[in-house]
């Protein structure tokens, strides 16, 4: 795209970084749309953004058109489709919330991880432009018919309770609740959590985009510092599916302090990385951290904020966690061509994960879930024997 269009790659990155920034500033009126509307009819339209934005892509032919498209791609791709998928997971379960999250999220890794080989081979047979209309045509054909026929909004759409139980028609349903995004917004957890996802956001983001540049300059080749992104493949899909069956059972702010540990011994080995068992071992920590956030993050909220405006709340979240990702890329690489080295950006980053897994021991979690309601005084007798 850079040598047909004549254009620098300072100039494509710039596009991108407003892409991302403008997407994300999107993302609350996203979820409160799936808070409003469900998230069928809201995945129906993301749908037909995505699509016709991939297509429109296919014609681009200046600056402004590829900075209109990335802004049309970031904000209903990785912001949007995102942010719905995993709030349909947080309204149809609850006792085993953590687990299915874990899972979608793992899929979901898989997928990506796997699409640039694909595409890579599609371009390399039919040329950028049909690879971004297929790419379009494929949405399309996907994500309409598997959010019109597949999804419902709620499980009492389907006389069911979350998890799957069906609804005694004898006895009511148990009511919805949940607290208001600016309540939510009022709690020192949901500005830890949102510290913890935002921080592997910005970090992750600013080393897989230089990270051939980083590996080569500590002595590992092209090919290998290529290949560093299969350990964190793997430590992503793992921690995403261990972090889905430990945050249903476990202390939710000890496994934020472990995500963000990870993280920071990523960030402090990447200074003296070699090739070898340190290069793997960086690649594990950087994919176990980002994984096990993502995952942490989307079952916590549910929990503690309750479900009936999640889509609002977790739009925040994503909003703040996907600017995050603009900039981390800007950072290090200003930094490298001040010092010469990624040393300082790594060595400056540092500190922020410890601040925020020691913060996350100690915030206490917000007591908001209604309590159940005691029982009649006529039945009170029977409920004891």
């Amino acid at each position: 795209m850079i040598a047909e269009l004549g254009l620098s790659r300072s100039a494509v990155s710039t596009a991108y970084l407003v892409g991302t920034l403008t997407g994300a500033a999107a993302m609350p009126w996203v979820g409160r749309a799936l808070d409003r509307f469900g998230v069928r009819r809201v995945v129906v339209v993301i749908g037909l953004v995505f699509g016709a934005a991939l297509c429109a892509l296919a014609a681009v032919s200046s600056i402004a058109g590829l900075t209109e498209g990335f802004v049309a791609i970031r904000m209903a791709g990785q912001g949007a489709l995102g942010l719905a998928a995993t709030t349909v997971v947080a309204l149809w379960f609850e006792r085993r919330r953590g687990a299915a999250l874990g899972l979608v999220s793992a899929i979901g890794t898989a997928a990506i991880s796997s699409a640039p080989l694909l595409l890579e081979a599609v371009i390399a047979g039919w040329g950028w432009r049909r690879a971004w209309l297929a790419e379009g045509v494929l949405v399309l054909l996907v994500v309409l018919p598997v959010a019109w026929f597949a999804l419902r909004d709620r499980p009492a759409d389907l006389g069911q309770h979350p998890d799957g139980a069906v609804h005694d028609h004898d006895s009511p349903p148990p009511p919805q609740w949940g607290v208001t995004r600016a309540v939510a917004l009022r709690t020192p957890l949901f500005w830890v959590v949102t510290a913890g996802i935002s921080a592997c956001g910005l970090f992750g983001t600013a080393v897989n985009f230089h990270q051939v540049s980083l590996l080569t300059e500590r002595g590992l080749t092209a090919t290998a510092a290529a290949a560093n992104f299969l350990p964190q493949t793997a430590a992503s899909l793992v921690a995403t599916l261990a972090m889905g069956l430990l945050v249903d059972r476990a202390d939710s702010r000890v496994l934020m302090a472990s995500s963000m540990a990870a993280l920071f011994g990523a960030l402090l080995l990447g200074t003296v990385i070699a090739p070898g068992v340190s290069a793997v071992l960086f690649g594990l920590l950087l994919g176990a951290a980002s994984g096990g956030m993502r995952t942490l993050e989307a079952a916590t909220f549910p929990r503690y904020f309750g479900t009936l405006h999640i889509g609002g709340i977790r739009g925040t979240v994503t909003a703040v966690n996907v600017g995050a990702t603009a900039f981390g890329p800007l950072m290090f690489a200003v930094l490298h061509d001040i010092a010469g080295s990624y040393t300082p950006a790594l060595l400056v980053s540092a500190p922020l994960p410890v601040l925020i897994g020691v913060v996350a021991l100690f915030v206490r979690p917000p007591a908001l879930r209604p309590a159940e309601p005691a029982p009649p005084a006529s039945d009170l007798g029977a409920t004891l024997i």
